[in-house]
């Protein structure tokens, strides 16, 4: 039986995140993969506000806030109001979470450098055919693609 679209991303991301994971656990690290998009960003950055974190990171802006608070209570990011506007909130790096960087950056290396082997196995780059999926669905989304299946099956056969 073939897989649906759904389980065969599930599955992927359950492949993907299981061995990120262990590599941080390897490695000494209390670090979660969801982080990365954010770390990477302040340790850019130097700090950003959850919208602007959002954006930079290519995640949606709850994903942000969710993933914000979740180090927060880890103790890897310091979030205080901003200056210009008290109602926005800017976040940066506690010193926890800058002295876990290098060993980050290893494991971020490492991270690479296994995806590059596994697109070289495969016929299409995975990391190719994700940017071209995510483009394409930024252009006309699967909730669209959805309702106008619907609308074709709705009408029949000719």
């Amino acid at each position: 039986m073939r897989q649906g679209l759904g389980t065969q991303l599930r599955h992927l991301i359950e492949l993907l995140d299981g061995a990120v994971q262990q590599a941080y656990v390897d490695a000494g690290l209390g670090y979660r993969p969801r982080y990365t998009p954010v770390m990477r960003v302040l340790a850019q950055q130097g700090c950003a506000t959850i919208g602007q974190l959002a954006s930079m990171a290519g995640i949606t802006q709850p994903a942000a806030t969710q993933t914000v608070a979740l180090m927060k209570k880890e103790g890897l990011l310091l979030v205080a109001a901003s200056d210009d506007d008290g109602r926005q909130r800017v976040v940066r790096l506690s010193p926890k979470g800058e002295a876990m960087l290098p060993r980050l950056r290893a494991c971020w290396s490492a991270t690479r450098h296994a995806a590059d082997s596994l697109d070289t196995e495969l016929e299409f780059p995975l990391s190719v055919c994700l940017a071209q999926a995510i483009t394409a669905l930024e252009r006309h989304g699967f909730g669209e693609r959805i309702r106008e299946a619907g609308q074709q099956a709705d009408k029949g056969p000719d």
